[in-house]
């Protein structure tokens, strides 16, 4: 059941800029988030993690989630409202494990079709099957089989692809601070995780190269690093930060080589493994939502926007004053993703490929959502002026469609640009926000 909303959109005297022709715009989410249906794929390493208590601040699970699942034609429709050029949704490998999971795709890609609608499944955005670990070599083999049987079976219809979503955070959170599933607490001892995600992407680039696919990239979350003062320590600290954050992802892939002094840390042949990990992609996904102000480790632990940060860290993450904030405490800078576009250009240069916004958005209560618009309509000139600057930016697309399960935060946190009604689980009403209708004022000015 939808509930409409007349909305007004803002910025009638000052419209957003003319992006190039062909430019892609879109909405993303991720199956675990909203599809609901448990019962009907395997267990995932979030489905465990879920159950222990205290993993989840408000005691939630995804079973039901926005029920995406039986409920995919009604979303359809609020993307065909919108006037989205492209949907990125996630597949769940769990789901396509399980008898018939993926007839539900099938559906799903039919259905967005038939609307106009672009499908750009991400291949593994953290739901893990839960047999399976990122610590062990083999799984990396394992995702390039199950990427094989899911480019069989929809590359008829599916022309652009992402394989992995924010291997960083699956890293970091999950495997290294335990705030996310599977919720291990190895500090770097994490990092064959991060090496056997990345090695699991070059496989299922190979993979979908081999299906026939031209048009492959992934979806990494990056952000400018500021350190806190220019003290040496101070910018020893906010380095090393950058490396892990932003380098140590993206060097692999774009230039075949980690780091200085992270090879040695990994296991296996690094240097074969780097060959594959770098294969030639047709876009580069970037996952953008703040810049981090980091300075010296100063010896206490700390709880930053939900994440607990051990005291043993080589550096600490610290306020950034005097700009706003999400709900989720997030500062808003809509400057710094120019800054990191830019950045990227000039790092990277000619192994750089076309850059496409796979995220962007935020976390804010209400249905007449004015930060929301704000937050978006800044980040989307920001992302006008790198554009202008030279960097080749192909599309842009926003978290989230609808609110969702919010990982480790349950539903406590709205991303979403259609309110979902979690108080009334028999109908879980969608309610467009003022932000749904301001997008689509802009997308229709666009074009």
């Amino acid at each position: 059941m939808i509930r409409r909303m007349a909305t007004d959109a803002r910025g009638a005297t000052n419209p957003i800029p003319q992006f190039p022709a062909g430019f892609l715009w879109g909405v993303s989410t991720s199956a675990h988030q909203i599809e609901g249906a448990v019962d009907k794929r395997e267990r995932s390493v979030w489905d465990a993690f879920t159950a222990e208590p205290g993993r989840v601040k408000d005691g939630s699970t995804a079973a039901t989630a926005c029920d995406h699942y039986h409920r995919y034609p009604e979303d359809v429709a609020l993307l065909a409202g919108l006037g989205v050029d492209a949907y990125r949704f996630s597949i769940s490998w769990p789901r396509v494990n399980s008898p018939n999971g993926l007839d539900f795709y099938d559906r799903l890609v039919d259905e967005l079709c038939a609307a106009g609608v672009r499908p750009v499944p991400t291949l593994f955005h953290w739901d893990l099957p839960v047999a399976l670990d990122w610590l062990d070599r083999d799984t990396a083999d394992r995702f390039a089989a199950y990427v094989s049987v899911v480019a069989e079976r929809l590359g008829d219809r599916v022309q652009k692809w992402i394989t992995i979503n924010e291997p960083a955070e699956h890293t970091l959170l999950g495997h290294a601070l335990g705030t996310h599933a599977p919720g291990r607490q190895l500090l770097f001892d994490a990092l064959p995780a991060a090496h056997h995600q990345l090695l699991a992407h070059g496989r299922a680039v190979q993979a979908l190269r081999a299906a026939g696919a031209t048009d492959i990239g992934i979806a990494n979350s990056h952000g400018p690093t500021w350190p806190a003062s220019q003290e040496q320590a101070d910018l020893e600290a906010a380095g090393f930060y950058d490396v892990l954050l932003n380098r140590l992802f993206a060097d692999p892939l774009l230039l075949g080589a980690y780091p200085d002094g992270i090879g040695e840390l990994l296991p296996g042949d690094v240097e074969a493994d780097l060959k594959t990990i770098s294969e030639p992609l047709d876009f580069y996904g970037v996952n953008y939502y703040a810049p981090t102000r980091v300075g010296a480790p100063q010896g206490t632990e700390i709880d930053f926007g939900g994440v607990r940060m051990p005291a043993e860290l080589p550096f600490s993450v610290r306020e950034i004053e005097g700009v706003p904030t999400t709900d989720f405490g997030w500062p808003v800078v809509p400057e710094a993703l120019t800054e990191l576009l830019t950045g990227f250009h000039e790092r990277y240069g000619d192994r750089l490929p076309p850059i496409v916004i796979t995220e962007n958005g935020c976390s804010y209560e209400g249905v007449d959502d004015q930060e929301r618009i704000a937050y978006l309509d800044g980040h989307i000139r920001a992302l006008h002026r790198a554009v202008e600057a030279g960097v080749d930016v192909r599309g842009y697309f926003v978290w989230s469609l609808l609110d969702n399960f919010e990982w480790a935060e349950g539903y406590a946190r709205r991303f979403g640009l259609v309110h979902v009604d979690f108080e009334d689980p028999a109908t879980l009403t969608r309610t467009p926000k003022a932000s749904y209708g301001w997008l689509r004022d802009v997308l229709r000015a666009q074009g």
